[in-house]
């Protein structure tokens, strides 16, 4: 489990984004060590961060992680959802903020990072 005590699952359709994830996991500084899986690849159940191809909590995420830029609507049947796009993708996510917008119950908040690296809220 996350430091929360949640589970997360994050999607990315491309296997190479997800060994790209993957690896980055096992590389994190620090004492902390975020234990993770592929879904596919093990016991997904158990898994605190489930990477995946598919919008499927195996491991009973609440939350999740789009994180090859792609929005899609089975996110909102999660706690949080947090949709990672780059310079490419903006105009999909722009079109997908739009959409959210008419949802009931989608609190929608947007960060960007800037040049030195730290986040801060756009909107």
């Amino acid at each position: 489990m996350t430091d929360g005590g949640g589970r997360l699952l994050v999607v990315a359709d491309d296997d190479g984004d997800r060994a790209r994830i993957d690896a980055a996991l096992w590389r994190v500084p620090g004492p902390a060590f975020l234990a993770h899986g592929q879904a596919g690849e093990g016991d997904a159940a158990n898994q605190p961060i489930l990477l995946s191809a598919a919008v499927d909590p195996a491991n009973g995420a609440r939350n999740i992680v789009l994180a090859d830029g792609r929005w899609r609507d089975e996110a909102l049947d999660f706690e949080r959802c947090f949709h990672l796009f780059d310079e490419a993708a903006t105009p999909a996510a722009r079109d997908a903020w739009r959409a959210l917008a008419a949802r009931d119950g989608v609190e929608r908040r947007f960060w960007k990072q800037d040049e030195a690296g730290r986040w801060t809220q756009a909107a």
